[in-house]
């Protein structure tokens, strides 16, 4: 256990041991300040950009859908939704990562059922935040692409 995540335990005038609550006198230590927070969130994106497939088709599919959602001049508040959706996607696949990382390092090279059940219930939440946001997305933006296109097949 690391030292800053110790327990204290002490026995009391009956006798009875007493655990006490974890030690965390080192844990500010691992951002001192905010801007060192936000350092450690951009390392984690940059991470995942670099190394996951998915999430890099998951910004490239998203931006274009804020430009088209630009272009075809949707209401600020439906821009928003679809920005919403287009994070929460995003988020789901970061969460993914993480997940698939620390169960690798805890089951190494050897497999388990569990680690299995937890790798495909994180890649489910991706897939399911995904089919929303494309839902979300087709239910506001089809509408104007559908008066866009319609006059072009009549001529």
């Amino acid at each position: 256990m690391p030292p800053n995540l110790t327990t204290s335990t002490s026995s009391n005038a009956n006798g009875k041991v007493a655990t006490s609550k974890p030690n965390r006198d080192l844990s500010w230590q691992v951002a001192a300040n905010l801007l060192i927070s936000f350092k450690y969130a951009w390392t984690g994106i940059a991470y995942a950009f670099q190394t996951q497939r998915n999430f890099r088709i998951h910004v490239i599919i998203g931006s274009l859908a804020i430009i088209l959602a630009l272009v075809l001049k949707l209401a600020p508040v439906e821009i928003t939704v679809i920005g919403l959706t287009v994070g929460a996607v995003l988020a789901a696949e970061l969460l993914n990562t993480a997940i698939e990382s620390v169960v690798d390092l805890t089951v190494k090279q050897t497999y388990h059922e569990l680690a299995k059940i937890a790798k495909d219930c994180s890649a489910a939440a991706v897939l399911v935040s995904a089919l929303a946001a494309i839902l979300v997305a087709g239910f506001l933006m089809l509408p104007k692409l559908w008066l866009l296109v319609v006059p072009l097949l009549s001529e």
